[in-house]
């Protein structure tokens, strides 16, 4: 019987649309569709990396040169190859603060729900809200909290605030948003909320269209299996009417009082955008096929694309730096996902938007993880186990450079080198160590996934604001690597 996906693990290859196709046949299938390994030897390959790498130390040459090739560019992603790892916040939030402070990026959209992200948003722009940035991170208290309530996060908030506060010379604030699509309960909150204020006619309207879910009792995975079975009727018809009721008053809404109406309504629509995707995410989320993840990474995809519209309309230019996994934002097309029938936002993203967008990609070789073990589960410091031998982060770990970044979008030699399929590890917010290679890889063809890629090969967990026994006392042995 196919399993659910489970978001936050990245399996090998999902069952959707897949049933009786094993993992060999698409790395058969992948190996086909792929450049054809050339005749350079591991020590010539070796000996290519070491001369092409650019070493990352206090010496901020080697970000000088990074900073260059992103600092024009309208959308920059950054990834991670964790959901819970200190250095990859670390390194984007340096990155970020660069761009934003010295070349007018004005938003930072990450991994996270709306409602939640921009309770952080009125805080970093000290619109009303939030006094602390603690406080302003309350929202994430869901499943995985850690992701979003860690200290490399609130180092960075505090900076944006006080960044926000001291405007540099280009008087630009920078905004924090979310792309996700699960807080169905809370965008309907907000979405009445937000008309209870300026329409209550049209809230109370709303409020008996998006009452289609009160019998499931405020449970959207309740939701999902019973209408994804066919036990009860979908909320699909009347979340895509509140969403189109609300865009047709939006002139309405937004010359009601100015600027600040025209940011209120703008937030009151995305959350409108969440419940209808959110619905039918929910709905399609146990068919166990790939609808369900390609309707997520196309919400995101849409949800940026309404940002940028809407940052050039009221600021006069949108230029963002997305925070997401690397399984969202390396080009699916170069991955195993592509021959799953699976697309992700950097995908959409470079079709969009084409030199106009970066994307830079993260790997580490081995350490220490916050992850949990199970969907649902307590956040532990878990050991990362040293990367398989045919994988592009032991490849990376053979060069003896510790900390280094690769950039393929001018080096044909280096793309071409980097465009054989290896293996290449994801961990989300589940990490299973024992069933790591069915679990935690996939081949890729690393150039044409990302435009450049950072190695950091001993990395750490990244520390929860709530650290429980789970986390103190996780699965790590304190004399690694030598007791190995």
């Amino acid at each position: 019987m196919n399993q659910p996906f489970i978001p936050g693990l990245i399996p090998t290859h999902r069952s959707s649309g897949t049933k009786g196709k094993s993992p060999d046949m698409y790395r058969q299938k992948f190996h086909r569709a792929s450049h054809q390994e050339s005749a350079t030897t591991p020590n010539h390959l070796l000996d290519r990396l070491k001369k092409d790498l650019i070493p990352l130390g206090r010496d901020s040459c080697a970000w000088n040169q990074l900073i260059k090739l992103t600092q024009n560019k309208q959308v920059v992603l950054l990834g991670e190859a964790t959901h819970g790892t200190h250095e990859f916040y670390k390194l984007r939030a340096e990155i970020t603060k660069r761009l934003i402070e010295n070349h007018g990026f004005n938003a930072v959209a990450i991994e996270a729900d709306w409602p939640d992200a921009y309770e952080v948003n009125r805080y970093v722009r000290a619109i009303d809200g939030a006094n602390s940035v603690i406080q302003s991170l309350s929202g994430f208290r869901r499943f995985p909290h850690w992701m979003w309530r860690n200290k490399d996060v609130v180092e960075f908030l505090d900076w944006l605030r006080q960044h926000n506060t001291h405007r540099n010379r280009l008087g630009r604030a920078a905004g924090f948003y979310g792309l996700d699509l699960y807080s169905l309960h809370n965008s309907i909150e907000a979405v009445l909320n937000y008309l209870g204020k300026v329409d209550p006619a049209a809230a109370r309207r709303m409020a008996r269209w998006y009452g289609c879910f009160d019998n499931f009792g405020g449970n959207p995975r309740k939701y999902g299996y019973l209408t994804g079975m066919g036990l009860a009727p979908s909320c699909e018809n009347e979340v895509v009417r509140a969403l189109k009721d609300l865009r047709i008053r939006k002139e309405f809404y937004m010359l009601r009082n100015g600027g600040a109406s025209a940011e209120e309504y703008f937030s009151a629509e995305m959350n409108a955008l969440v419940v209808r995707d959110a619905e039918h995410y929910y709905r399609t989320m146990l068919q166990a096929n790939v609808s369900s993840w390609n309707l997520r990474d196309t919400h995101m995809m849409e949800t940026l694309i309404s940002l940028m519209r809407h940052l050039n309309q009221t600021e006069g230019t949108a230029k963002v730096i997305v925070w997401a996994h690397n399984s969202h934002l390396g080009d699916a097309e170069a991955t195993q996902m592509h021959e799953q029938g699976e697309v992700n936002l950097g995908q959409l993203v470079r079709k969009h938007y084409g030199d106009l967008a970066f994307n830079v990609g993260f790997t580490t070789y081995a350490g220490t993880v916050t992850a949990s073990s199970d969907w649902d589960g307590p956040a532990q410091r878990k050991q990362i186990k040293p990367a398989l031998e045919t994988s592009y982060e032991s490849l990376f770990h053979q060069t003896g450079v510790s900390n280094f970044w690769l950039e393929f979008s001018h080096d044909e030699k280096m793309r071409d080198l980097m465009r054989f399929p290896r293996l290449e590890r994801a961990i989300g917010v589940v990490y299973r160590p024992e069933d790591e290679r069915r679990s935690h890889y996939q081949f890729a063809r690393l150039s044409d996934q990302f435009d450049a890629v950072i190695h950091v090969d001993r990395t750490h967990a990244v520390e929860p604001l709530e650290k429980t026994i789970h986390w103190e006392h996780g699965e790590v042995d304190e004399t690694y690597p030598t007791g190995l």
